[in-house]
């Protein structure tokens, strides 16, 4: 395969930093089939942090760490001044990936790497230098933070000292919109992480939440409550524009896009228990998506392949459990105890949070395998985690 179509040079964007592949990279693309199969791998020769941040995504990415006799693939490298490393099949005795990479700090290579190694082995994107964003406690107060998928490289990105919550990332992972009491009203926000300004985008009276923005970037979903209860709306990106969706007098919250910007799914009461409802994004009837064997179905996330809907289901005082279901066949899962479940743009990992000891920690979930990792590096309790997509 010429190196050509290889896209020899790889240059990744991070907020703060990129990592640059070099020569010599050979690598031949071999399908993983059964997602559910977890991959078994050996890995020696890299150190300190480098190996453990591979390590970490491989592991949420459905690998598995094992002896060189059990493994289906021997990855090798170094992290002396720059990572390097290899993947070798071992039934086949075949490089599938051999790579050096430059700029960026280590952990930025070593992250880039693990990407490297998922697609060589899977065919797919990995998520290793993806960003998430969440709520931290501060007192009686909250503050929105961002950060590496992996907690690292953490960001407070509100100062407000007042009770800020539900961030939603835009399409390309510079813009933020967030609830914000700031002005002593649940009011939506806009925020730039690249300048810092930020806007409000609505301010009516009674609330103003849940924004959700549209994978194309044109329209915003949020709930209002101007009209006396909390319905479905939705404007372009800066509020303008605005249609209702609903009218009804039950509770309306957490709207989310399907992935080809045409329909949103929500959480209503209309019939009694929180349930999940989906409307067309130009507006129509309301129907209802059954979840079977599951009630009080609450905080949609429609992954962005369009085949699954992660939700919450409270089964009684803090139990919450995280569940999936098929918009198409209504054909419900149940996966882990947590809440507030969020795709990364992979639509295989999940960041949810999950009750501890009176706090709250954020937890990643490879869905096929159900191998879950805590984000142990993030301070605080934390949950409404957004997974920039």
């Amino acid at each position: 395969m010429p190196l050509s179509s290889l896209a020899a040079v790889c240059s990744i964007l991070l907020g703060v930093g990129s990592a640059r592949a070099e020569e010599p990279v050979e690598l031949r693309i071999s399908k993983w089939a059964d997602p559910s199969k977890l991959i078994p791998v050996s890995m020696s020769g890299f150190s300190g942090e480098v190996d453990s941040v591979v390590r970490f995504d491989l592991g949420i990415q459905g690998f598995s760490f094992v002896g060189a006799s059990e493994a289906g693939y021997l990855i090798t490298g170094s992290n002396s001044g720059r990572v390097e490393g290899h993947v070798l099949e071992a039934a086949t005795k075949v490089h599938v990936l051999d790579r050096a990479y430059s700029s960026g700090s280590m952990r930025i290579q070593a992250h880039a790497f693990a990407d490297d190694v998922i697609q060589a082995v899977t065919g797919k994107k990995g998520i290793s230098l993806t960003r998430i964003a969440y709520k931290v406690d501060a007192g009686i107060n909250n503050e929105v933070v961002v950060s590496d998928y992996d907690g690292f490289a953490a960001n407070r990105i509100t100062q407000d000292n007042a009770l800020v919550f539900a961030p939603a990332w835009a399409p390309g992972r510079r813009m933020l919109y967030y609830t914000s009491y700031k002005l002593g009203n649940p009011d939506i926000y806009s925020h730039d992480l690249t300048t810092g300004a930020r806007q409000i985008v609505a301010r009516y009276t009674g609330l103003n939440t849940g924004a959700a923005i549209s994978p194309d970037g044109q329209r915003l979903a949020m709930i209002l409550s101007k009209g006396g209860s909390p319905d479905v709306y939705v404007s372009d990106v800066r509020g303008g524009n605005l249609v209702q969706l609903t009218r009804t007098k039950e509770d309306e919250s957490s709207p989310c896009w399907s992935p080809d910007n045409q329909t949103l799914c929500f959480v209503s009461r209309l019939q009694g228990r929180p349930s999940l409802y989906t409307v067309s994004a130009s507006g129509g009837a309301v129907k209802r998506l059954m979840t079977p064997g599951v009630a009080n179905a609450t905080e949609p996330d429609w992954s962005p392949d369009g085949k699954s809907i992660a939700f919450t289901t409270q089964r009684g005082g803090a139990n919450f459990e995280i569940c999936v279901v098929s918009p198409s066949r209504g054909d419900v899962k149940e996966l882990v105890s947590g809440e507030d479940p969020s795709w990364a743009p992979n639509s295989r990992t999940l960041v949810f949070s999950r009750r501890s000891k009176g706090s709250r920690v954020l937890s990643l979930l490879d869905v096929p395998t159900k191998q879950v990792k805590d984000v142990k590096h993030i301070l605080g309790s934390s949950s409404q985690p957004c997974w920039a997509r």
